[in-house]
């Protein structure tokens, strides 16, 4: 019941690890990876999602190539195509 949710967690976790970080404004990135926390249905989940999102911004700072990747998974990257594996390889959540 909670394996599902978690692991969806754990890999927008992974993304937002990966992808996040510009200081300042929002880069495609963050603005992807907080797109991705909306999926979480559980407002508590959602709202940590966003939270370490917005942490991981000041440690991690995308490449000007991350940013060009992210922003073009902004408009396909949602909560259907995650729920794929295709999708989630391909919003970069999984390998």
């Amino acid at each position: 019941m909670f394996r599902q949710p978690m692991r969806r967690l754990a890999a927008i976790a992974v993304l937002s690890l990966s992808l996040v970080g510009l200081t300042g404004c929002k880069g495609a990135c963050r603005q992807l990876s907080e797109q991705l926390c909306d999926c979480n249905t559980n407002s508590v989940e959602r709202e940590l999602c966003v939270r370490r999102a917005s942490n991981d911004e000041a440690r991690v700072e995308p490449t000007a190539e991350d940013e060009a990747t992210c922003e073009a998974k902004l408009e396909t990257c949602d909560c259907a195509a995650i729920e794929t594996d295709e999708g989630k390889t391909a919003c970069g959540l999984a390998r």
